[in-house]
């Protein structure tokens, strides 16, 4: 219980971390480009420590779960001329990117720090095929052969290769391969899952077996980091494909509760305490890599909401020299917020439910 308490602690933790440089990315553009900040906080709730230098207040808050930067006139016009309402609209889009860029850049500095020291991973590289496989020939598949994409997406990490096998609705598969250094299409491939025996065990799948390594050198170690990161990205995209088409309900969603309490797990699970923290660093990489994703959504309240606006103004200003009123983007963002914070509510409710009574 001792170590599993460490774990949640250590996910509140970088959790926060992870809000403060999305912040930072906020701040750091915002003063480069010159608009005014008015504070820029590590943390919320009351100060603990706080100072002001030049026109900014600088501030450590008491819960360590996010921060803010907070610019001069964000929802409406203030007469000041570095306001950031007051910035040219090539600004204002790089100010807002930034945040999500600098989560993107946390999560893959985190997977390079983890991949530092591998010297080798497997590849999609199909080393065995299962006895009972029944498209093994030169008109299927060989051992040797190199999956290069499945249903049409890329195989960037030997993972994908079942992610998206298992994706598939049955009614066959595209299949891109390399064999003997030539690219070959296999379309509408009709591989089924079967029951095979593998190591010892009896599997059910396709009946593929993947044992390749492949050795990493410094170059190989960033290439597999960026993929990953790219991987991460994907993840996320197919997962509120999920969400918009059905397959996922809000109820299997995980807010704040659940991520720290599925950390936990992950830490516990773990062979020991290296391991665990490995375990929490890989899925601190991926959730700040989705807090960059979900947070450029077009949504009212979020960066990608103030993002649509942006280029909508961009847009209306170009043919006829207006652009909507400050106070109703305003309004607008205020009601997205309060339905954000009522489904956060909603999804904090289901984590309580399924870690103490599911």
């Amino acid at each position: 219980m001792l170590i599993r308490i460490l774990y949640i602690l250590l996910a509140i933790l970088f959790f926060g971390v992870m809000v403060a440089i999305h912040e930072f990315g906020h701040f750091f553009t915002a003063k480069l480009l010159k608009v005014k900040v008015n504070e820029f906080a590590i943390g919320m709730g009351p100060a603990l420590w706080s100072t002001k230098r030049g026109e900014t207040q600088y501030s450590f808050r008491a819960f360590p779960i996010g921060g803010y930067c907070a610019m001069e006139g964000e929802d409406e016009a203030t007469g000041d001329p570095r306001a950031f309402a007051a910035q040219s609209w090539w600004k204002k889009l790089i100010i807002l990117v930034a945040g999500s860029f600098m989560n993107v850049v946390l999560g893959l500095v985190i997977v390079l720090l983890l991949y530092s020291g591998v010297s080798a991973v497997r590849a999609p590289v199909i080393t065995q095929l299962a006895d009972g496989f029944a498209l093994e020939g030169e008109d299927g598949l060989m051992v040797g052969d190199r999956i290069v994409s499945v249903d049409g997406h890329a195989i960037l990490m030997y993972s994908d290769v079942i992610t998206f096998l298992n994706k598939n609705d049955g009614n066959g598969i595209d299949l891109v391969i390399v064999r003997d250094g030539q690219r070959i299409e296999l379309n509408d491939f009709p591989m089924a899952r079967i029951e095979y025996e593998y190591d010892g065990q009896t599997n059910l799948g396709f009946g593929l077996i993947f044992g390749s390594m492949e050795e990493l050198n410094a170059w190989g170690r960033i290439k597999l980091s960026v993929a990953q990161t790219a991987d991460f990205v994907r993840m996320v995209w197919m997962s509120l494909g999920d969400l918009i088409s059905g397959q996922v309900g809000v109820g299997e969603m995980s807010g704040i509760i659940g991520i720290v309490d599925a950390v936990g797990d992950a830490g516990t699970a773990s062979a020991s305490l290296w391991d665990g923290f490995l375990n929490v660093l890989y899925f601190v990489a991926f959730i700040s890599v989705n807090l960059a994703v979900m947070n450029l959504l077009p949504i009212p309240a979020l960066d990608g909401g103030r993002i649509f606006f942006v280029l909508v103004n961009a847009v209306i200003y170009l043919f006829s020299r207006r652009s909507i009123p400050a106070k109703y983007e305003g309004y607008v963002h205020t009601a997205g917020f309060l339905l954000l914070i009522a489904l956060m509510v909603v999804v904090a409710f289901h984590d309580v439910w399924k870690i103490f009574f599911a």
